[in-house]
């Protein structure tokens, strides 16, 4: 009886053993799915910034056709002036996106890093891929943070363009 029992409480304890070690590996993924979502979005973000410079620059080839043929009216000079100031601020706008997207790709690189190496350090039992595994996830961490960063930094360069297309036709 007591040797059943204690098989018992072996398969318990490697029970429970194997649910930390699929928790461990599950955190990383989540922050993945995360990343995932904002990785989505940002793309979504960069496609829209590049339409947009591709029409405007379209508009300001029209424009400067139209100039060259000495059609231009008054009020085409001032869309011309502020076709050429949005597309410089667009594209410091795509670079932002741009930046945000390599940030949630890196972050992402850095989580499943991370799960594979808890995965090779509970199967090992090295000290030191158990602290890689950790400055992984930091890494993730930081790569998301400074994808965040670099989204707001775009998200304030958007609203600043909208101002000056408002502005451009007051």
């Amino acid at each position: 009886m007591v040797e059943h029992c204690a098989r018992l409480d072996w398969q318990v304890y490697e029970m429970i053993d194997a649910a930390r070690i699929i928790q461990l590996m599950i955190s990383p993924a989540v922050m993945i799915s995360a990343c995932g979502l904002l990785l989505l979005s940002a793309n979504n973000k960069y496609s829209s910034v590049l339409n947009r410079i591709r029409l405007m620059s379209a508009e300001r080839r029209h424009l400067v056709t139209k100039a060259a043929e000495g059609k231009l009216v008054p009020e085409d000079n001032i869309r011309l002036e502020s076709a050429a100031r949005q597309l410089s601020d667009l594209g410091s706008r795509a670079k932002l996106v741009r930046n945000a997207v390599l940030s949630y790709t890196t972050a992402i690189g850095f989580f499943v890093l991370c799960s594979l190496f808890i995965g090779i350090a509970l199967f090992t039992g090295d000290a030191l891929i158990h602290c890689i595994s950790i400055f992984a996830f930091l890494a993730g961490m930081i790569m998301l943070f400074v994808g965040a960063v670099f989204g707001v930094l775009e998200s304030r360069k958007g609203y600043n363009i909208v101002q000056l297309e408002i502005k451009a036709e007051e």
